[in-house]
């Protein structure tokens, strides 16, 4: 066992930047371990391979449950490898550390790129928290672009805040619907919209009049909406994940978009944003780290919590205490 601890620590990052899948999941697993030794051969690792990365089109990609978002990217990405291209599909599922299901999962919904040698398939582990997947996606993208990775596709399967978080990862953001707006069109977040670099409504093969339809109702909200980039308006496209309809037309955009913001720097300013905020989710994650493994603090929070039931400690003067336990 020991021996295998020690030859996970000893990846090169040749290896990785040649392509050796193997060294590329040896290096993901690396970078998930929470062991200290562990944690620090994965930083000198990650900034051996920086100079790298940054190449890659990064696509983050959204949907309700039944949307189609694991078909689309599987004849997505498959399209993209027949035009030469390499992708990585990484999977952020907050819920995948509880279920243990996401691996499985996603390679059997995505049956051609997990057999396709120009196809990556990865889940990101939520650490137990949300900063924690984003943290753990980043680093894994990285590495996927340092190996020669020229896509990535992040999707998420969670709900909630997840989009934000995959988001802040990528350059270009996708967000599938169903057809037959209508009423749904009511239940769609606003924040989710937002965020949209461009909306495809799925299924289009299936019930092409009513997917055109619910495009329309979509583009209208989107009037209503100020766009993210001041040159870029999110586009609204009918696509069919299951035979590839409109995907060439979606990639196209894709591409537009990256031309578009590259050529006034707000590509740049984005990444660096993004960089910022992989900075504090790594910082809040070895904060809470240190709030659920500190031993002092451990032998400490039960009394608290069972102070504040009992009303002889406000929860404002616990966390001061909590805080001041921590050394901060």
């Amino acid at each position: 066992m020991t021996g295998g601890l020690q030859k996970k620590t000893q990846i090169s990052a040749e290896a990785v930047a040649s392509g050796d899948r193997a060294a590329l999941a040896r290096a993901i697993t690396l970078m998930e371990s929470r062991r200290p030794d562990h944690r620090e051969a994965a930083r000198a690792l990650l900034q051996e391979l920086m100079p790298r990365t940054g190449k890659a089109v990064r696509i983050g990609i959204t949907g309700v449950p039944g949307v189609g978002k694991s078909t689309t990217i599987d004849t997505l990405g498959s399209m993209l490898t027949e035009k030469g291209h390499k992708v990585a599909v990484l999977a952020v599922d907050p819920s995948s550390t509880r279920t243990g299901g996401a691996i499985l999962g996603d390679k059997t919904r995505m049956a051609r790129l997990a057999a396709d040698p120009n196809a990556f398939i990865r889940p990101s582990p939520s650490s137990g928290t949300l900063g924690g997947v984003a943290a753990k996606t980043r680093e894994t993208m990285l590495l996927c672009e340092a190996a020669g990775f020229d896509v990535i596709l992040v999707e998420t399967v969670g709900v909630g805040q997840s989009e934000t978080a995959v988001a802040d990862l990528t350059d270009f953001f996708l967000v599938l619907m169903l057809p037959g707006a209508g009423d749904e069109l009511q239940g769609i977040k606003k924040g989710i919209l937002e965020l949209a670099d461009l909306i495809a409504v799925n299924k289009a093969d299936d019930v092409g009049a009513k997917a055109k339809a619910a495009a329309a109702e979509y583009k209208a909200a989107l009037h209503i909406l100020a766009p993210a980039s001041p040159t870029w308006t999110p586009p609204v496209l009918t696509v069919s994940g299951l035979t590839g309809q409109g995907l060439d037309e979606l990639w196209t955009k894709v591409l537009d978009h990256r031309k578009r913001l590259e050529a006034t720097g707000e590509l740049a300013a984005k990444r660096r944003a993004q960089d910022t905020k992989w900075m504090w989710a790594l910082v809040h994650e070895r904060l809470h780290e240190r709030l659920t493994h500190d031993p002092a603090l451990r032998r400490r929070v039960p009394e608290i919590e069972r102070a504040i039931a009992d009303g002889t400690l406000s929860p404002n003067a616990a966390a001061s205490e909590i805080v001041t336990l921590l050394g901060i």
